[in-house]
């Protein structure tokens, strides 16, 4: 069964959101002529290039520092996280090593790569949502977790 929280479904902000993280990915393949993959432009922090560094310090620090931004403007819906460390341990490496291997994560293949018609993001993004589902069904439903 599932169980939607209505009184905390705030359309507007989401749209919002959307529209500015859409503007932001389209903003940052015109100007600088890259992908906004937080996998890739991490990823390539651990074996920095020459004056490669600043600007992927810098989109790292704006995504730490945006919701705590929100947090100045507005309160955050509370957080119920059902798991626990280990298993959130062993899912954050599993999506890790997902992303070496798709070649990206979903925010640069369901973002960036659908806005521009690629078939390689459309396969990643069409496998990571099965990939949900099977997980959420297999743990709801078969092991009744």
């Amino acid at each position: 069964m599932i169980d939607i929280a209505w009184s905390n479904f705030t359309p507007w902000s989401a749209l919002v959101g959307g529209i500015l993280i859409g503007l932001a990915a389209a903003s940052f393949l015109l100007l600088n002529g890259r992908v906004a993959g937080i996998s890739g432009i991490l990823g390539a922090l651990l074996v920095p290039a020459r004056g490669d560094i600043a600007w992927r310090v810098a989109f790292l620090i704006g995504l730490i520092g945006a919701p705590i931004a929100w947090l100045l403007a507005a309160e955050m819906p509370p957080i119920e996280i059902n798991a626990n460390y280990p298993t959130l341990i062993i899912a954050g490496l599993l999506v890790g090593v997902g992303t070496r291997y798709g070649s990206g994560c979903t925010s640069g293949h369901g973002v960036c790569g659908l806005s521009r018609l690629s078939l390689r993001s459309l396969a990643a993004t069409l496998s990571f949502m099965v990939a949900g589902f099977v997980t959420v069904f297999v743990i709801r439903h078969l092991l009744g977790a």
